[in-house]
């Protein structure tokens, strides 16, 4: 599903050029559930944010269900990230001017879902996560946990094939956490490819393998 070679992330700085990936080799198979940990700053974020191609300005190679991403233009990255990937952000991103059920409703119109079966979809989530209730209010309305909660319904309402999770469990008590990670379980028996970003070691036993980044470095799996 993945394979990552000598990929590389740098930025210019004050003193000089500061490397925040080196040297990254990697492969996630399909139907895989892999976390990544590390300590802050240790670029975990800044991979993910690679990988789901939100980040143009890197060098290496980077191959997507057998798309060479390394040598597609930016229409085609873009276009390769809304057919086959679900991103939950750390930060959540849901858009402030549309309601939960529209924010849910941009992906599957997106890729071009017809009007009527997107309504059942969004029905259908809205009932899954818990949050037929929350459908008509806008997230400056929402707690940081109901956020959260859209935001990971957002990810998997268009069915992608992978899903790429910026700690997404960090804004839930423990019994969402544990429902939103036995919910990535299914999802992942069902052969979606899990990728995520966590510092719960609860969260990381779910997924089969743990990659260990350090200061840029893979040091550990």
């Amino acid at each position: 599903m993945i394979t990552l070679r000598n990929l590389e992330k740098s930025i210019d700085t004050a003193a000089g050029r500061m490397f925040l990936l080196r040297r990254i080799d990697m492969e996630v198979r399909q139907g895989e559930f892999v976390t990544i940990m590390g300590p802050s700053g240790a670029g975990k974020s800044t991979l993910l944010s690679i990988l789901g191609m939100l980040d143009a300005m890197w060098s290496g190679e980077y191959y997507l269900a057998g798309h060479e991403v390394h040598h597609l233009p930016p229409k085609k990255r873009a276009a390769l990230n809304r057919d086959l990937i679900g991103f939950v952000f750390q930060s959540f991103h849901l858009l402030d001017d549309l309601t939960v059920a529209e924010n849910l409703d941009i992906p599957l119109s997106y890729r071009g879902v017809k009007s009527s079966e997107r309504q059942a979809i969004v029905a259908d989530t809205l009932d899954r996560f818990n949050i037929v209730g929350k459908k008509d209010l806008f997230p400056s309305q929402l707690s940081g946990g109901q956020q959260q909660l859209v935001g990971v319904a957002r990810a998997v309402v268009a069915n992608p094939k992978l899903i790429l999770a910026d700690e997404p469990t960090g804004n839930l008590h423990s019994a969402q956490a544990r429902e939103i990670m036995e919910l990535f379980t299914e999802l992942n028996a069902q052969g979606v490819t899990i990728l995520q970003v966590t510092h719960s070691e609860e969260n990381a036993s779910y997924s089969h393998r743990i990659i260990q980044l350090k200061d840029g470095w893979i040091v550990d799996e």
